[in-house]
């Protein structure tokens, strides 16, 4: 008997091999679960012995066997192979084995017939297919910014991410704006379903990222797909938000804290995106065309139908039009993520406030305020401060046949 050797219990189920010996009798022996335990001599049996840790020498008068200096040679390049030390080309092993089974010389310059160049030194252009899941073949992406230590975000680094959330390849530009000029920041392409690290930022570089404007063109490779149209959408980034522990929370991409603002969602920029100055000066010059677009894609969403204002509080060009304004969070704000109820409600208000101080100076204007039905908290609001502040001024529920509950009418005196 050997260290090494495996060995089997007389008297119990199972065995184990040998690690060491106490005296003559006593044998050590390691089970499967690492366990060692002593076992007399005579308790256990050999059933495999480890023939590469012992050096067998020739019974007197009996003649060694010859060695093959092959056979040592491969002893040892599987000795280096499972120690992790081998540092053998594919060229030199695929020599060392024709030499092997040819019993030549095994030549270091080997090379395959008839080619210039040995497979083995190419290039590996191999490349794995990227996954798909399955109902992702509409344009779905993001930008996330992740803190390197949540506990310290007044000092702390953000990492920068492009997520896209879709079967699609995405060759991307992101450009910061600068007066009316603009720079390119970033530019490469993001696999389906994969994100790309894009920078890594501090407090002091967000103001330079206060608008960031992403070109986009989606596609497939080596197979159909949906034409997608090339996108042009720009993302205002508020960096007094990144010091506040609730702007960051859960997200289906990352495992850290995160905050993830929606780029494109389903083949369309999402409604939290800025609007360029060019479409805005559009929708002034042409309000009724521009508001018949602006409408919300689903039907839950529409709370009327009559004309709106292009844009919330936006003079319109005739005086007896009524003007709409849109008090939903998602209306108003870029994002409501990392904001309570009372931040909503404080934005809100700022707006009704804001829009009353504008039309001042036009008497008889009125002014629609739709807030929605909910809890009437809003509402409730906007009374107490047309009371308080604005006495002046009547008010009364707008249409239900076209608002519904959910909309004030107040008109300027």
């Amino acid at each position: 008997m050997n260290i090494g050797d495996k060995v089997r219990f007389l008297n119990a189920v199972g065995g184990g091999r040998i690690t060491g010996f106490q005296g003559k009798d006593l044998v050590l022996v390691t089970d499967e679960d690492g366990f060692e335990v002593p076992t007399l001599r005579h308790e256990i049996v050999v059933v495999d012995t480890d023939g590469y840790n012992l050096e067998r020498k020739p019974a007197p008068g009996r003649k060694s066997k010859e060695i093959n200096p092959y056979d040592a040679a491969e002893r040892k390049s599987r000795a280096q192979v499972a120690s992790g030390e081998t540092h053998t080309s594919v060229k030199a092993a695929l020599a060392a084995h024709d030499g092997e089974d040819e019993g030549d010389e095994v030549d270091e310059t080997y090379a395959f017939a008839g080619e210039d160049t040995d497979p083995a030194d190419r290039e590996i252009t191999f490349r794995a297919r990227p996954l798909e899941r399955k109902g992702a073949d509409q344009l779905n992406l993001h930008l996330a910014f992740v803190p390197a230590d949540t506990r310290k975000l007044s000092v702390t680094e953000f990492e920068a991410y492009f997520v896209n959330d879709s079967n699609l390849f995405v060759r991307y530009l992101v450009l910061t704006q600068h007066g009316t000029d603009y720079r390119l920041w970033r530019e490469g392409l993001v696999e389906p379903n994969r994100k790309v690290f894009l920078a890594k930022l501090t407090h002091a570089d967000l103001p330079d990222l206060e608008r960031l404007t992403f070109q986009l063109i989606a596609y497939k490779e080596d197979k159909p797909f949906a034409l997608k149209l090339p996108l042009n959408v720009t993302l205002r980034v508020d960096g007094t938000k990144f010091y506040k522990l609730h702007t960051f929370g859960d997200s289906d991409f990352f495992d850290e804290p995160a905050l993830v603002r929606c780029l494109v969602e389903n083949d369309r920029p999402d409604k939290s995106v800025s609007v360029s100055a060019e479409c805005i000066e559009e929708a002034l010059i042409t309000p009724e065309i521009e508001s018949r677009r602006d409408r919300p894609a689903r039907k839950s969403d529409q709370v009327g139908h009559a004309t709106r204002a292009a844009v919330p509080g936006a003079a319109t060009l005739d005086r007896n039009a009524i003007v709409e304004v849109d008090l939903h969070a998602t209306a108003i704000l870029d994002s409501t993520a990392g904001l309570t109820s009372t931040d909503i409600l404080t934005c809100q208000l700022r707006v009704f406030h804001q829009t009353l101080q504008q039309y001042a100076k036009e008497p008889g204007r009125r002014i629609v305020f739709i807030h929605g039905k909910g809890e009437g908290v809003l509402r409730a609001a906007i009374l107490k401060d047309l009371k308080r502040h604005y006495p002046r001024c009547t008010h009364q529920d707008a249409s239900f046949r076209e608002y519904g509950f959910g909309a004030t009418m107040v008109t300027i005196h």
